[in-house]
Parts: C-alpha cells; structure tokens; sequence
C-alpha cells in the first residue's frame, strides 16, 4: 500500500497567541481565525473597555481568550506586561496607524505618530516575542499585518507607504536571524479591507471607483480574507515558510 502524504496540521490547540489591535477591524478577524483554529488567544489594544467587551463574546462562543492592555509604541512598558505573561508561540501584530497627507505637507508629529507605531512598535514587539521563545527553546511563528503599500506607492501615503516597506525589511532579516531557533517571521499585505477606520473612504465615490479599478478581483476585502492566511502562516501547514509575505491585494500589485 502507498504510504500517502499527510497535510500539516492547520489546528492550533495547545498554542498560545497574541493578537495586537484586537478590539477592531482586521485584528479582531486575526483573533477570531486563532480562536476558531483552538488557540487561547491574547487580544491586545489600548482600549481595555472594549477589549472586555470583546472578550467576553470569545468567551460566550466557546473559545479561550483573555485581554490585555497594551500600547506597542510603549516599547519599555511592552517589553514589561509581555515578560509578566506566560510566553507566547505566535505573534500577530495588527496595530497600526496611518496619518495620510501629500508628502510636501507631512508634519514631523504625523512622521513620529505613524512610525512610532508601525514601525518602532511592531520592531521591538518581534524581538521582545522572538527573545522569550529563544530563551525557553520555542518554536514559534510572528506574523506582522502590513500592506499592499509594502509593495507600491500612493497618493498621499508616503509616511505610512515607507513605514510598510520598512516592515518587509525587518521580516527578511528577522527570518534570517530567527531561523535557527525555529521561528518563523512573516507578513500579509491586504488591499482595502472594509473596516469601520475605512468606510470614510468607501464612502467617496471617486476614491472608491479608483479602488475596485486596481483592485483586479473588482470589490474592495473584507476582513474575512485576511483570516485564512492568518491561521496558514501561525499553523504547521506552514511550517517551510518564513521570510515572505502573502499578498491579499486582489491583484493590485500584480500589474
């Protein structure tokens, strides 16, 4: 008899995982994925209220799930509440924030907003992650949600364009680095995704048209299509792959 292939498993029990900006939008689909796949999920923000709120409907689906105050670009006070907590074997961070402007009106505040965020933030939360699961020899899997703009330019984007493409950098790098110890770094670069922080821009018809134009599958995303590929790269089915990224554009960067 043929001694078939088995598929990696994509089911995550027994894992434990953090989840940055989990009160909203595409990181609270991350969260949901990790739940739903069986791992006690760590939800994450600035918003304790709401994080409660959210947990506690975690909860009442039947999956584990525990809040957690936290601010990424407090890199000291990061550093701190994560070595208070049990260690984590996958990291996703979906904290972000934009500050859009042509780039000859940028203010030295919206540079240091938006970086301290996207880039500072998501840096140090990787090494801090990556630190512990070296130290307790585990294996783990760190996942940063960055964007299409990680690939290409865009009106009015420079800050945040620039503060995407540094987070591809830091995930070869650190794939490099981590390897090793069995950590895996990755990313996933979404197009437009359907989030209350978007629905301003969904609502101006000439922004919107230009979107689905680029956007080659014709509909801006939804925050479910971003929730596979999330549980894919935290899951052993994707236990080959690190240093790269899953693109989630539609096809926008592809031409």
């Amino acid at each position: 008899m043929t001694n078939f292939p088995k598929t990696p498993s994509f089911r995550l029990e027994g894992k434990r995982a953090l989840v940055t900006g989990a009160s909203s939008g595409i990181g609270l689909a991350c969260a949901v994925s990790l739940a739903e796949a069986g791992a006690d999920v760590v939800l994450a923000a600035r918003n304790l209220s709401k994080l409660q709120t959210v947990t506690g409907q975690f909860v009442q689906q039947g999956w584990k799930a525990e809040p957690l105050m936290l601010d990424i670009s407090d890199i000291e006070g990061t550093q701190k509440i994560l070595a208070e907590q049990p260690i984590m074997d996958i990291v996703v961070n979906s904290a972000g924030t934009a500050r859009h402007s042509p780039a000859a009106d940028t203010t030295l505040e919206d540079y240091d907003a938006v970086m301290d965020v996207n880039t500072r933030g998501a840096y140090f939360l990787a090494q801090t992650a990556a630190k512990r699961m070296i130290a307790e020899k585990r294996r783990g899997s760190i996942i940063f949600i960055s964007s299409q703009m990680a690939r290409v330019g865009g009106i009015d984007r420079a800050v945040y364009c620039g503060s995407k493409h540094a987070l591809e950098g830091f995930q070869k790098a650190m794939a490099f680095d981590w390897g090793p110890y069995g950590i895996r770094v990755n990313s996933i670069c979404p197009t437009f995704i359907r989030t209350p922080l978007t629905e301003g821009t969904f609502k101006d018809a000439d922004k919107l048209s230009w979107i689905q134009e680029k956007i080659k599958l014709g509909r801006v995303g939804e925050v479910e299509d971003i929730m596979g590929a999330t549980v894919f790269l935290a899951s052993d089915a994707a236990a080959m792959i690190t240093g790269t990224s899953i693109l989630v554009d539609g096809g926008w960067t592809a031409g």
